[in-house]
């Protein structure tokens, strides 16, 4: 048989970006941002203030939806960092189809912080009424990846996709899922409509975090 010169395209389809960066004023900030979700939870009538999906919580304390409205210079500058990263994703991932020099500027609509104690998790979910969302780590605790303690699980969009397996789909993670390990000063940064949660945790030092949702307009 002869050689036939054929031109394959590659065609990348829905594709999913995380982003993960670190907040390099989070030596400065940190005590003073521990020093506000405390003095919160102390008001708390209840573990889940926001009152969203209580039955998925366990062993945490979460917060009303406006933790990063408050005009505390320690969140309000995490918040000012947060919306520039934001916004700085939103058009990496989009310049393409934006008008040509447009640039996203996102606003935080909800934050939230969570104390996870000694046993607590948060089962699978994904965020409505947003595009981009991401979680913070004040102080990750005694998180760590090799037993998965404390770990954000990240779940694969494509439904079914690991329904059939064989050497024509190792490129395919065929668990299905993939873990994130919680490192303090850390954010990651991922679309809305994936799938994640938070495993169990189990240590003495709370695993602290502020988690946020956000919409992107052109500026």
């Amino acid at each position: 048989m002869s050689e036939i010169d054929v031109m394959i395209e590659d065609i990348n389809l829905w594709q999913t970006q995380m982003f993960a960066l670190n907040y390099p004023d989070h030596e400065a900030i940190k005590s003073d941002l521990l020093d506000a979700i405390y003095a919160n939870q102390e008001q708390q009538t209840m573990a889940v203030e926001s009152e969203v999906a209580i039955d998925a919580k366990h062993g945490l304390y979460e917060s009303k939806l406006d933790f990063l409205a408050q005009p505390i210079p320690a969140v309000r500058n995490l918040r000012e960092f947060v919306e520039e990263m934001l916004g700085t994703v939103a058009t990496a991932v989009n310049q393409d189809f934006w008008p040509y020099g447009a640039v996203g500027k996102a606003q935080v609509t909800e934050s939230w912080y969570h104390i996870t104690q000694n046993g607590g998790y948060h089962d699978a979910h994904s965020h409505p009424n947003c595009s981009w969302c991401g979680i913070y780590y004040v102080d990750a605790g005694e998180c760590e990846i090799v037993n998965r303690n404390g770990s954000n699980r990240f779940y694969d969009p494509r439904f079914c996709a690991d329904q059939y397996l064989d050497a024509g789909t190792a490129y395919i993670n065929s668990n299905g899922f993939w873990d994130f390990q919680p490192t303090e000063g850390q954010m990651v940064i991922f679309p809305s409509y994936l799938k994640h949660s938070a495993l169990p945790y189990f240590g003495q030092q709370d695993r602290v975090i502020v988690a946020f949702n956000s919409i992107i307009t052109l500026d």
